[in-house]
């Protein structure tokens, strides 16, 4: 899977949207939880089993709790591809 940072973004993206259903979402990598209404701890949960099914990949309990923005979430994407 030759993937990059702009394209696991939109994933990201594309998965904010439909969790929840907000067609304007637009996230960057600076993007936080605080920046995004209605991202809470469950959407959160939704947002890595989301990752985790699209990519085939798995997260780490401490990685998922180390991530503050979506630059970090797309950095452990990238390092479970590599």
């Amino acid at each position: 899977m030759d993937l990059n940072r702009i394209d696991i973004l939109e994933q990201l993206n594309k998965i904010f949207v439909e969790l929840l259903d907000n067609e304007e979402i637009r996230i960057d990598e600076k993007t936080t939880q605080n920046d995004v209404e209605g991202w809470d701890s469950l959407i959160h949960i939704h947002l890595v089993v989301a990752l985790e099914k699209h990519y085939k990949i798995r997260f780490t309990s401490k990685e998922i709790q180390s991530w503050t923005n979506a630059g970090e979430i797309i950095n452990s994407v990238l390092s479970r591809l590599l």
